[in-house]
């Protein structure tokens, strides 16, 4: 049974993962270089400061094992904001979502952090 959205600052409001989807919190710098790396396969993105939301699908979450992220899932709530939030400070979206494309493959998203993991050492 779907959760209903509890009213948040700003328009935004929270939604309760595991329902619709899970997601997966990555720091900001991580995520973004996941993202370029994804292209086209990314899903919907929300951007709160220091970290990004992935979104994927219901279930994830119970066997994500990858280093330096968090799966999100029953339990736990993620603040989306409103449509229009592009930008701004807050929660906003790096990537809105459309219709298909709230969700990223969790097993393409895994393998491009994984990659820009290594990226990163080798530049450092």
């Amino acid at each position: 049974m779907p959760t209903t959205p509890l009213p948040s600052a700003a328009g935004c409001t929270l939604h309760e993962a595991g329902q619709d989807w899970d997601a997966i919190r990555v720091p900001r710098d991580l995520g973004l270089a996941a993202m370029a790396i994804l292209g086209a396969r990314c899903g919907a993105v929300v951007d709160d400061h220091h970290v990004l939301y992935f979104f994927v699908r219901v279930g994830t979450a119970a066997h994500w094992c990858v280093e330096g992220t968090q799966p999100l899932g029953v339990g736990v709530s993620v603040t989306i904001p409103p449509a229009r939030r592009t930008e701004g400070h807050g929660p906003h979206w790096r990537i809105t979502p459309g219709e298909g494309r709230w969700v990223t493959d969790p097993d393409a998203l895994a393998a491009a952090l994984a990659d820009a993991a290594r990226r990163r050492e080798a530049a450092a």
